[in-house]
């Protein structure tokens, strides 16, 4: 039975904040006069996050969705597995945090309805997160922009329309990017702004590692920009060794000069130097290409309580 609103929740270590993250879209959703479930996709938390979340669906049963996964498959994963197993007409993404308050909800709604976009992001004029944090995410997202097909500037913080999500249903990737691969199916995005409040409680899973880590992936599995910058270093490198071995030629013939050992080591080692990079570069699109070919399964559900 299909409702108004699907709220998906990839949760990770966040058992204090679940609680009051349901009673208040509960909340909202009572004022607007709408039916709602909420998703909560358990990503395999290492605190009580999964008991918190049995405690409300057994509490508020059918307005509960409780997915656990059996091991942790990252929030993008996280996310595409409660999209995948809702019912709403329109579809909420939002972080465990409480740092975007679902409050924000209405003001995705009316952007939806006045623009008939296909999905609306909900940004910030400035996040509340640590600055090395800032940092990163405000690279990661230009760093897309100029490579993929993403808008560039977006957020977990997202309303989806149901005729746009059923066309990932059958979406299968190791390494999944929900932004991207939405991007993929429509033009029609749109960006509202809404609050965006300081964490209250614990800390964020995304370490400087860890997103250099996701961006390494993310741009081997959704762009060709490593080849393509290969291609024209390549041709770039081929024409000063062209031009370097013109020169000792002119030497050798005209100049009557010996050819020294020094430039020849040089010449080797640094083509054997950029050989190898390449060769890494075309190793780490055939490793993905393996993996594909095994059908590795984005992510691995343990328990479902519709």
């Amino acid at each position: 039975m299909s409702t108004d609103f699907s709220v998906v929740v990839p949760v990770y270590n966040s058992a204090e904040t679940l609680r009051e993250l349901y009673v208040r879209i509960a909340d909202l959703f009572q004022q607007m006069h709408k039916s709602f479930e909420v998703v909560f996709v358990d990503d395999k938390s290492l605190d009580n996050s999964w008991e918190v979340i049995c405690e409300l669906k057994q509490e508020f049963k059918y307005k509960v969705r409780a997915i656990h996964l059996a091991k942790n498959a990252g929030q993008q994963n996280a996310t595409l597995c409660g999209i995948q197993n809702c019912s709403g007409n329109l579809i909420v993404t939002i972080d465990d945090d409480l740092q975007v308050p679902p409050e924000e909800i209405p003001k995705l709604v009316e952007c939806m309805e006045k623009t008939d976009a296909d999905f609306v992001y909900g940004i910030f004029d400035a996040k509340r997160h640590s600055l090395i944090r800032n940092i990163g995410s405000r690279f990661f997202n230009a760093f897309f922009k100029l490579i993929a097909s993403t808008s560039g500037k977006g957020s977990s913080f997202r309303l989806l329309k149901r005729s746009l999500t059923e066309k990932i249903k059958d979406v299968g990737h190791d390494y999944f990017l929900l932004d991207e691969v939405l991007s993929w199916y429509t033009l029609d995005i749109e960006q509202q702004l809404v609050d965006h409040h300081q964490r209250g409680t614990g800390s964020s899973g995304y370490n400087t590692i860890r997103l250099i880590k996701m961006s390494m992936n993310y741009t081997f599995n959704y762009s060709a920009f490593p080849l393509r910058m290969m291609t024209y270093f390549g041709f770039f490198v081929s024409l000063i060794f062209f031009g370097i071995g013109l020169y000792f030629i002119y030497q050798k013939f005209y100049e009557d000069v010996e050819l020294g050992f020094t430039s020849i080591i040089v010449s080797i080692f640094l083509s054997a130097g950029i050989i190898l990079f390449c060769m890494g570069i075309i190793g780490e699109y055939i490793s993905r290409i393996y993996l594909k070919e095994h059908k590795r399964p984005p992510y691995v559900i343990k328990k479902f309580l519709e």
